[in-house]
């Protein structure tokens, strides 16, 4: 097998996942554990069991979490109920939603304060959807598709809507065209809110799907954004498969094949990559070459309370 692999520039960590993940490394170092965490912190295998190896505990309810214990609400975010939940329970809470999906929260309570209803574009029973849903008592409605759209029946003739920060750029903006046919003076938010690292390592796909026979994307199969990043390419008629790590590769796929594209969603570790690069080479692969695109140099305060050193951590 001759292969030469492109390396997708930017692939991998945005600023949201390392703060999340750099919360609970902190919160582990100054309190010990077990530290617990609201859902998987990030959708990735190989994160999660390494940070429940160093004392996290992941929970579904906070019913699971001791009173008085310190809990870590993931980066997908989380609703009101749960923040007024864990009030009731004592909890010690570190928030480790991405500051962008907060910026989502604060639009949907801002624009039902103003009395709008409010459209949201995203996948049913994502937890980043759950959470932002849950940031209003009612007046808020969930669609997905451009059928969706069609079907939907609100209650008020003030409009508004947000999107799911990890959506396809181009699938959204089908959706969003939908609605403002629908309801021409529908609001829209300030500043779109697909995420900038989403924007990117779809862009960065997009680049290199164009010049590779195969795409391959490391990240795991619960992940929206890594799922996203596949069918972009797919939808460039490039064949895509969705990774979680080296053993997942099947030598098969590379019959005929000459250029691979490898790329990582927001959520998977750089390790995983270069993983998949050095099973690449063990099979044959000649070359790696990294491809141009956008350096992201964004970074994300960590909460108040949290003291220590940052872990070190190449995640």
């Amino acid at each position: 097998m001759s292969l030469e692999i492109s390396l997708a520039q930017p692939r991998g960590f945005c600023a949201g996942v390392d703060r999340a993940i750099e919360i609970v490394e902190r919160a582990l170092q100054q309190f010990g554990a077990p530290i617990y965490v609201k859902h998987e912190i990030v959708h990735n295998k190989t994160v999660v069991d390494d940070l429940r190896n160093k004392g996290a505990i992941f929970v579904d309810e906070l019913e699971d979490v001791p009173v008085g214990s310190t809990v870590v609400f993931s980066a997908h975010g989380v609703s009101q109920d749960v923040r007024t939940q864990a009030d009731g329970l004592g909890l010690k809470v570190f928030d480790a939603t991405c500051p962008l999906v907060t910026k989502v929260h604060v639009e949907v309570s801002k624009m039902r304060a103003q009395g709008c209803e409010i459209i949201m574009i995203g996948h049913e029973g994502h937890p980043e959807v759950e959470g932002t849903m849950g940031q209003v008592k009612d007046g808020i409605y969930l669609v997905e598709t451009e059928d969706d759209v069609a079907r939907l029946q609100v209650q008020s003739n003030e409009l508004a809507y947000v999107t799911q920060t990890t959506l396809s750029v181009d699938d959204a903006s089908k959706v969003i065209a939908a609605l403002k046919a629908k309801y021409p003076h529908i609001r829209e938010p300030k500043k779109a809110d697909i995420c900038y690292a989403t924007q990117n390592r779809q862009d960065a796909v997009k680049f290199m799907a164009r010049q590779v026979d195969i795409v391959l994307v490391v990240g795991s199969p619960s992940s929206s954004n890594s799922n996203r990043l596949r069918e972009v390419a797919e939808k460039l008629g490039v064949p895509a498969k969705l990774i979680e790590n080296a053993d997942s590769l099947d030598k098969s796929w590379f019959d005929g094949a000459k250029q691979v594209g490898l790329t990582a969603g927001a959520s998977a570790p750089e390790h995983l990559v270069q993983a998949v690069i050095k099973r690449l080479k063990e099979w044959g692969a000649t070359s790696v070459r990294n491809l141009d695109g956008v350096q992201e140099n964004i970074s994300f305060p960590l909460p108040k309370g949290l003291s220590g050193q940052p872990s070190g951590i190449k995640h």
